[in-house]
């Protein structure tokens, strides 16, 4: 406790916690929020578009990761501020719900605050700014549905679905193979996808990478790989049409549930003990030729006799295969896992028409490829590359190049890219301001100028003077009354595009409106702060 005295001499106890308190109020609370926040979007700012510069992060254990994906960026910074901490969330749920777009929400929503701070020092009631954004957000979201186009796509045609995957891949390190991956990607897709539920499961995607190689070696197989090898070096390297016994039991001796001790005085009961555990051995190898199988993936290990056994009697084996891996097996195989050996059946075995052991450059590292299964709809994307940090960024691109393609399954609704959909936006939200009488027409003025700092950041990360380029294209568009025209980052010569094949889903433009909006008029609803000081 604390003794303390009023502007007229009288005392008055302050209490320990209530003395290390620090607080902000009013117009000091939120002006500090909005800086936290414009903070966190500055960072990104650079990241944008094609151009866009990469971030180095540093772990605590110093593992270090190169990337400008800026979910990864936010989800691997340190950051203590609350607010700071709500502009990491805005970007992971762009993530989770979209899975691409995580830069642009973020310096989306960093536009919005510094456009919001304005109102707020010309004295703008924080609330009447909030509702003046939901108003314009409205607007921008409908106007973006009035200007995208649909297209057709199938398994012949998948020229669209390509050119938008490239579209995200353009502002990642792997662009020079940009069209490789896009279209690997756009195939993975289509292969585990149910078009006519417009439903894709990216679970059914596994994404592997071994350093090696360069980039352009990546590879779509039809089929699962195993990080793992046959389990005795002379065990066959090639199987085809393997009948595959997926096992969950171990290939060992049962061991009794109850605590034993089994005394040993002669050397004819340690024959006995031998002989039995050697019995138990033979009846489990059998038990697999019996029912037909030509290859056993067991999830334990197996002991050295065992093995012995197994490549004695012609039968190949793996062990130790991780649960996820053996689940994908099982669906890409049409096998049924099977937890004790008295349950394996015929029925129970997977199918695949190739099982192969590949080895990889002069190591001794060796995976195992299972090929043109029983069902196809498991599949691998595997990445070579010349560093881990290569292969871990590439896995990231690939990531949101599998949630572009996904969401146009879900709705083939595009717009298009570079920025023109932001300056069309603006361009309607400023002409619907005139609509409201009240305050709020300044924050729907706000809200179209915080929509002219994406195509503003792309132009200044390009290399361009920003605001000429972006007053320029801003003209055009309003002259020809054509949304497509957008920032030419990539020097093509032309602002359409249209003609440079550059598209973004329409559902992951609206979301990062939405998202940024939201998360916006949160912060703006926030009058006090109330944090306790360092202990």
């Amino acid at each position: 406790m604390a003794l303390a005295f009023d502007e007229y001499g009288r005392p008055f106890i302050i209490l320990k916690e209530q003395d290390q308190k620090t607080r902000l109020r009013g117009i000091d609370a939120q002006k500090a929020n909005i800086s936290a926040g414009k903070a966190v979007a500055r960072i990104l700012r650079t990241s944008l578009g094609p151009k866009g510069m990469d971030k180095i992060l540093q772990s605590p254990d110093g593992d270090v990761t190169i990337t400008n994906d800026g979910a990864t960026i936010l989800e691997q910074m340190d950051v203590d501020n609350q607010i700071a901490k709500l502009m990491v969330e805005l970007s992971r749920s762009q993530d989770y719900e979209i899975g691409d777009g995580t830069t642009g929400v973020v310096v989306m929503a960093g536009a919005l605050l510094e456009q919001a701070e304005r109102l707020l020092e010309r004295g703008i009631h924080p609330i009447r700014i909030a509702e003046g954004y939901e108003m314009a957000s409205r607007i921008a979201v409908e106007h973006l549905e009035h200007i995208s186009q649909k297209f057709d796509f199938g398994a012949s045609n998948i020229e669209p679905l390509v050119q938008t995957c490239m579209t995200t891949l353009s502002s990642k390190i792997v662009n020079r193979c940009k069209r490789h991956l896009a279209e690997i990607s756009v195939k993975a897709v289509l292969s585990v996808a149910d078009l006519e539920r417009k439903d894709v499961n990216l679970d059914m995607i596994k994404v592997e990478g071994k350093v090696g190689g360069k980039l352009e070696d990546t590879e779509l197989i039809y089929g699962i790989t195993v990080d793992k090898d046959m389990s005795h070096p002379q065990m066959p390297k090639q199987i085809e049409d393997a009948k595959i016994a997926i096992l969950t039991c171990p290939f060992e001796p049962p061991k009794p549930k109850t605590k034993h001790k089994v005394d040993i005085d002669t050397v004819e009961k340690f024959q006995t003990l031998r002989l039995q555990e050697q019995k138990y051995f033979d009846d489990m190898v059998q038990k697999c030729k019996d029912v037909g199988a030509t290859l056993v993936i067991c999830q334990w290990g197996f002991d050295d006799e065992a093995n012995h056994l197994l490549m004695h009697r012609n039968l190949p084996a793996v062990r130790w295969v991780g649960g996820v891996e053996l689940e994908l097996i099982a669906i890409a195989t049409g096998g049924r896992i099977v937890p004790r050996f008295q349950e394996l059946t015929p029925e129970k075995l997977g199918r695949a028409g190739l099982v192969r052991e590949k080895s990889f450059g002069t190591t001794k590292d060796k995976m195992l490829y299972i090929e043109h299964c029983a069902n196809s709809r498991a599949v691998t994307i595997f990445i070579r590359g010349g560093n881990k940090m290569m292969i871990e960024e590439t896995k990231r691109s690939i990531h949101d190049a599998l949630c572009v393609a996904r969401n146009l399954i879900r709705n083939n609704s595009i717009v298009y890219g570079g920025g023109s959909a932001e300056i069309s936006c603006s361009i309607a939200v400023e002409a619907a301001a005139d609509k409201y009488p009240g305050v709020e027409q300044y924050a729907v003025r706000a809200f179209a100028d915080a929509l002219d700092s994406v195509p503003m950041a792309l132009a200044e990360n390009s290399g361009l003077q920003p605001i000429e380029t972006l007053s320029a294209v801003k003209s055009q568009q309003i002259k020809e009354n054509n949304p497509h025209y957008g920032i030419d980052c990539n020097d093509v010569g032309t602002n359409d595009m249209r003609e440079q094949d550059v598209f973004e889903t329409l559902i992951g433009k609206q979301q990062q409106i939405l998202l940024a909006t939201q998360v916006v008029k949160m912060i703006l609803k926030i009058d006090d702060v109330i944090s306790p000081s360092d202990y």
